[in-house]
């Protein structure tokens, strides 16, 4: 199990790491736009229709500036001072689709860019970039009914504190009062929190549309901090899931369904998460079969048959990550499970690594296959 959980850590902070120098710009469309991540008003960063991202800093005493994209903040694009002050600088290549944390290093010192909206990552508030997604539809901002992402204190005895967590109820919730519902517990990945899958994931709008188009039967999702005690970048091995199960399982879940109007049984509840959320999410289900009986992780991990001991308490196992990522993992071990005589199904996000384009098509893929009869 350490040696999983360390690599999955590798895995996150080698892919989330990638950022790209300046150089090789000759056949850059000159379209570029406002990154639609920005804090009002704010011209930069913008981004072009390859891909590509552009950014300027106001830092006139600097003697250098540097965006660096991903966990970490290695490597970069490096900005050059033009007479007015600011600083200017494009990636050399194009990004991959979707949202991007970033941060800027002026002369050794980290910043966040004051044109970018802040999402917390990396396990501190980073400034985020998004580039538009040839399939962004499945996740856009439309004109349907919504429905309600709200914050909830619950009470944790074993943390002697209360404890956050976010709960989407989806359209028609509030206004059919005998209507209950199955649940996802949706757990975020390491560095992040429990905004991270409304925040960075849009995944209220990813279930609004899909219930607009009739794609899905409505469902609550439960999004809450996956940590009990902190644990620095490369230390993840020494995470002991106990504590957090104990959150989860005996205080969180008891919670909702008493205050919220779900049904309350193992087949109609799920779990799955996000890179350390996956791992998270394989320990407990394999720990406690009698609470979950629908299984995801998303670039977190694999199960392989033997995990799970009785899997007449199976009802669906959904295993994902990005084609750059190590898609072979997990389609054999699919096969593996549908041999075995489980109900899986996985999914390949194509064109992308360990970050939220992969997730939040995997979350697109998974939700109308959760809690069908």
């Amino acid at each position: 199990m350490r040696r999983i959980l360390f690599a999955t850590a590798m895995l996150f902070a080698l892919s989330a790491s990638l950022s790209f120098g300046q150089g090789g710009q000759a056949e850059i469309k000159e379209d570029f736009k406002p990154s639609i991540l920005n804090q009002p008003g704010q011209e930069y960063p913008q981004v072009n229709s390859q891909g590509y991202a552009r950014f300027r800093i106001n830092a006139p005493a600097a003697d250098s500036v540097r965006v660096s994209l991903g966990l970490g903040g290695r490597g970069g694009t490096k900005l050059s001072k033009a007479a007015d002050g600011f600083w200017m600088g494009t990636t050399a290549g194009p990004m991959d689709e979707g949202f991007h944390y970033y941060n800027v290093n002026i002369d050794g010192g980290k910043f966040n860019d004051p044109g970018a909206l802040n999402y917390y990552g990396s396990v501190r508030w980073e400034s985020g970039i998004e580039i538009p997604a040839h399939d962004q539809d499945f996740y856009a901002l439309k004109d349907v009914p919504h429905g309600n992402v709200q914050q909830i204190l619950f009470p944790s005895l074993s943390t002697n504190t209360s404890r956050r967590a976010f709960v989407y109820t989806p359209p028609g919730y509030f206004e059919s009062t005998k209507t209950r519902y199955p649940v996802l517990y949706l757990q975020h990945g390491w560095g992040e929190d429990e905004t991270a899958w409304s925040n960075q994931g849009r995944a209220n709008l990813i279930m609004d549309n899909l219930i607009a188009a009739g794609k899905i039967k409505p469902f609550i999702i439960v999004m809450t901090y996956g940590m009990t005690n902190e644990i620095k970048f490369g230390g993840i091995r020494n995470f002991d899931i106990k504590p957090f199960q104990t959150v989860l399982i005996d205080e969180l879940v008891p919670y909702v369904d008493k205050t919220f109007r779900t049904i309350a049984k193992q087949e109609k509840r799920a779990m799955a998460g996000l890179s350390m959320g996956g791992m998270e999410t394989k320990t407990i289900t394999i720990n406690r079969p009698e609470v979950f009986s629908h299984f995801g992780l998303l670039s977190g991990g694999i199960y392989a048959p033997v995990d799970i001991k009785d899997k007449t308490k199976v009802k669906l196992v959904f295993l994902s990550c990005g084609s750059k990522e190590r898609p072979d993992g997990v389609k054999n071990a699919a096969t593996a499970l549908k041999e075995a005589g489980f109900n899986v199904v996985s999914y390949i996000s194509e064109g992308t690594a360990h970050e939220f384009q992969t997730w939040r098509r995997s979350l697109y893929q998974m939700a109308p296959l959760l809690f069908k009869d």
